[in-house]
């Protein structure tokens, strides 16, 4: 079969491999439906992730059909169209039974398809640990509203829960990304009194004005970002910030623009490390939330698109074939047409 590979740093190849075959009685083979690419398989590429194997198949956003399933998998059966979780998780340990699924101690724990083993940028894919890596999607739910489930979607959730927003608060989201979006998106279910998107990309600011017509945008190449929030809030800063965008300059914006005693969610993957200036910040009482998805909100996430309550496909604005996968990188990777999503389908 084709599969999208990771050769070595700066360099993604098509291959052709072998079809995956169950290894565990836990496992599941899913036959790709589609799939789409994230900016963590850039992070990969461009070697900010020294984890990642090369030679794996990358992808981690993907939905599908289950082909074949382990003697011991209970939740799903061949034929089941399922959404795959970007993260895998025995269940059992300490940390899944405490929901901090990311930190999995399995040896194939947290983030590992299309990162330290293969993903799904091909036809087919083998997930461990099925009966918690994979989630039905229902018969109404279509392959596209479903497809940002196991990840961006998953973050998002992930984010909006431990930010702890409430009714009377301003959230800021800095990034209108797909994860931003998708961030924007779970923040709106919370009803919070003002939502606040920044974001540098004139395009993505003309979305999010298009599609969330209630949420404030400011762009920090046109008006000073600290100030448009202080004025838009009723405490000197907003209440919660969710830093999403991983840009130079970003974190430290998210620090600055909270107010004193605010919650600040790093979203983020950055390229480098960033700096924590503590005297600067000092008196401001800050709570920092950081780390990587607890993708395990999944069901919920799928009842909340049956219900009309989350829609992620605007986003898709673009679709290939996996044979043309590495045209598809190249628009995403440099932004080129007004490129938020790409689906491909195998």
């Amino acid at each position: 079969m084709l599969a999208y590979t990771y050769i070595k740093q700066g360099e993604f190849k098509l291959t052709e491999k072998p079809e995956p075959e169950i290894t565990d009685p836990k496992d599941a083979i899913v036959r790709v439906t589609l799939s789409s690419i994230c900016t963590s398989d850039l992070h990969i590429k461009h070697g900010s992730v020294p984890r990642a194997v090369p030679g794996i198949t990358v992808g981690h956003e993907m939905v599908g059909v289950v082909e074949a399933v382990g003697a011991e998998v209970r939740k799903v059966k061949p034929g089941d169209r399922v959404a795959v979780n970007v993260e895998t998780y025995c269940g059992e340990c300490f940390f899944c039974k405490h929901g901090y699924v990311n930190n999995c101690t399995d040896k194939n724990g947290g983030w590992a398809l299309g990162c330290r083993i293969d993903g799904g940028q091909a036809k087919y894919v083998r997930v461990p640990y099925a009966d918690t890596g994979l989630n039905i999607i229902d018969a109404s739910v279509s392959d596209r509203q479903a497809l940002f489930t196991g990840d961006i979607l998953a973050t998002g959730y992930w984010a909006a829960k431990i930010g702890d927003i409430k009714r009377e608060d301003t959230v800021l989201i800095i990034g209108a990304g797909p994860t931003g979006i998708c961030t924007l998106l779970c923040v709106m279910l919370k009803e919070p009194a003002n939502i606040i998107v920044s974001e540098t990309d004139p395009l993505r600011c003309e979305f999010v004005r298009k599609h969330y017509p209630d949420v404030s945008v400011v762009n920090p190449r046109e008006t000073e970002v600290e100030e448009f929030v202080r004025s838009h809030s009723e405490h000197g800063g907003a209440d919660v910030v969710m830093e999403v965008a991983g840009a130079e300059g970003s974190f430290e914006s998210a620090w600055r623009c909270a107010r004193p005693n605010a919650t600040v969610v790093v979203v983020a993957l950055y390229d480098k490390p960033q700096v924590l200036p503590l005297p600067d910040m000092y008196g401001k009482n800050l709570t920092f939330k950081t780390g990587g998805v607890d993708g395990c909100d999944c069901d919920e996430i799928l009842d909340l698109i049956k219900e009309g309550k989350i829609d992620t496909t605007p986003l898709i604005t673009h679709t290939f074939p996996l044979s043309e996968i590495e045209k598809a990188y190249e628009i995403f990777e440099n932004k080129e047409d007004g490129v938020i999503k790409v689906a491909i389908e195998p």
